[in-house]
């Protein structure tokens, strides 16, 4: 799909008899960032699939090549669950160790795909692109209510630097702050042992039918869509909830935590 990608630019750039040049000046990207584009050493972001389809009129074409590649990016056992993500009306998520992946800034999400040694630079960088992709989930036009509930040790983790950390949580507050359909709240550590210690999970509700779970493992995530599985984590999540500061507590404790990181 990236070489796909690749060789419909080109004859779309050709057929309008456009330079690199000009065509970089129309999406307002560099030259040098077009060029990559085309060759496909370089993965395009949603923004610039976007700007194609209108530079060119191509009916949303550019955009749909996109998220196939960012599918085809991600690692595999995570493939079907994007799709899912993006059709939701409804998610509900619990994040016991980091950020939830859209919620992440561009500087937190490197930080921590770049810990371990576990990808290339080149994989980190396609990883990160996907992961910011993906978060315009919550800026389209109908998009889902988005609830992140996560312990206040993902606050206090130190992912990357202060800087990092300090953007990061500046970034929740604002998130939880203006976007309408979003809800951020936090476990205090005052709580101590409750049901969400045992890992972090999705639960999708998509425009029709029943509710699906996502689950990630160290090597593995798995989708779920057995009703007596969801049905238990569903009490899971509502138990969690239960524990967790209201969202303008919630977003008060963020800021106050984001202090120390400066």
């Amino acid at each position: 799909m990236l070489e796909h990608f690749a060789e419909e630019l080109r004859l779309a750039r050709a057929g309008a008899g456009l330079s690199q040049g000009a065509l970089a000046e129309a999406l307002s990207y560099s030259a040098a960032l077009v060029a990559k584009v085309e060759t496909g050493e370089r993965r395009p972001s949603l923004d610039f699939a976007r700007r194609s389809d209108t530079v060119f009129g191509g009916d949303g074409r550019f955009e749909r090549i996109q998220r196939r590649i960012s599918r085809e990016t991600v690692v595999p056992w995570f493939r079907d669950w994007p799709g899912i993500e993006a059709e939701a009306t409804a998610l509900r998520s619990f994040e016991p160790l980091c950020v939830p992946g859209l919620l992440q800034t561009e500087g937190y999400a490197r930080a921590l795909l770049s810990s371990g040694g576990l990808f290339a630079p080149d994989e980190i960088e396609q990883q990160v692109m996907t992961r910011l992709d993906r978060q315009g989930v919550l800026t389209r036009d109908r998009p889902p209510l988005f609830t992140a509930v996560m312990d206040e040790h993902v606050l206090r983790r130190r992912i990357g630097d202060a800087e990092v950390m300090g953007e990061q949580l500046r970034h929740l507050v604002k998130v939880g702050s203006t976007l309408p359909r979003v809800r951020i709240q936090v476990v205090p550590l005052s709580v101590g042992a409750y049901p969400g210690i045992n890992g972090p999970f999705v639960i999708a509700t998509p425009p029709h039918g029943e509710d699906v779970v996502y689950q990630e493992g160290q090597l593995h995530g798995q989708v779920v869509d057995r009703a007596e599985h969801v049905r238990q984590m569903v009490e899971v999540w509502e138990s969690i909830r239960g524990e967790a500061l209201s969202q303008q507590q919630s977003l008060d404790l963020i800021a106050e935590v984001a202090e120390t990181w400066t």
